[in-house]
């Protein structure tokens, strides 16, 4: 498979118009979904109401779930707290609705879907882990991170390469939120720091394709940039899909058997990989080779007096 992969040569850059239409149209798409509908915030962002109820046998979170849902708190969060009779829910705020009505419709529904007895442990309203200075701190900090990363691809490679890294990253993180806030899904702190990892793993794969684009572009001199690009992409190609397979695998299985708990942080996660893998190859590489990128740029600087102290 891998000595496969490693003899295909297909014409990526050759592709790369279509590729990034597409990629204009999921993020045009994803900005008017983002002002339009918003995002789905959980309880995380919002705040609520926070209950602990204990059960007699083991509760089924499946049947607790629909238990909320058939009484109209759909939205509730549901997990185990500490043992499998204790269960912890938390439900968004509801406009003229107090802490105390809540609880009593939670417990009511409860008892109705329960065999054995339910106990109501403790009720609070609890804020939202991430207030209005929260928020905006994370944001500043992304633009930081954002600057940070160009800076060091600037001086690792060349600015061309940092723009077209930086591109990417936005790509990848703003087409995630687009389907997160296209189809509603709740966005909750499991999903914020998905998001991170996403760019994180972005990152890496771009630049093992920008090491090699410039270690061909020393080795290939009279090879014209574009198939250079293509060349070096071809090359990475099992490392990028193999290493790809094996992370879609892990989430896969998270979103699978992992709980409802984790359902968003392994879909974000799934969705980052996917269309990470993608823009290291139509963003990243796409953008450098427009702005121009080429051998002059990425040869090693001659240090002046060098051939003279190597004279005899």
């Amino acid at each position: 498979m891998r000595q496969l992969l490693e003899d295909f040569n297909f014409d990526f850059m050759g592709k790369r118009r279509p590729a990034m239409m597409i990629s204009g149209a999921l993020m045009l798409i994803a900005i008017v979904s983002l002002f339009v509908r918003g995002l789905d915030f959980g309880i995380d962002f919002t705040g609520g109401t926070l209950i602990e109820v204990g059960y007699e046998q083991p509760a089924d979170l499946s049947q607790v779930r629909e238990a909320l849902k058939n009484a109209e708190l759909g939205d509730a969060v549901v997990q185990h707290f500490g043992t499998v009779t204790d269960v912890l829910v938390r439900i968004a705020p509801r406009e003229g609705v107090n802490s105390a009505t809540i609880s009593s419709e939670v417990l009511k529904a409860l008892r109705e879907q329960a065999s054995g007895g339910v106990e109501m442990r403790r009720v609070e309203f609890v804020g939202p882990q991430v207030g209005d200075e929260l928020t905006e701190d994370g944001g500043l900090a992304m633009l930081i991170a954002l600057f940070g990363i160009l800076i060091y691809v600037s001086v690792r490679f060349e600015k061309r390469f940092a723009v077209g890294a930086v591109a990417a990253l936005v790509h990848d993180v703003l087409i995630t939120v687009g389907i997160f806030s296209l189809f509603q899904l709740d966005f909750n702190l499991s999903v914020l720091a998905a998001l991170l990892a996403v760019i994180g793993y972005s990152l890496n794969d771009t630049i093992v394709v920008f090491d090699r684009i410039r270690e061909n572009f020393r080795k290939m001199r009279k090879v014209a940039p574009l198939d250079v690009v293509n060349r070096s992409i071809n090359q990475t190609l099992s490392r990028t899909l193999m290493t790809s397979l094996t992370t879609l695998l892990v989430l896969t299985a998270l979103f699978l058997v992992g709980g409802e708990i984790i359902h968003g942080f392994s879909l974000a996660l799934i969705i980052g990989v996917l269309v990470g893998t993608y823009s290291s190859i139509y963003v990243a590489s796409a953008a450098a080779l427009r702005l121009g990128i080429s051998k002059a740029d990425l040869m090693p600087v001659a240090k002046e007096g060098v051939e003279a102290d190597q004279r005899p």
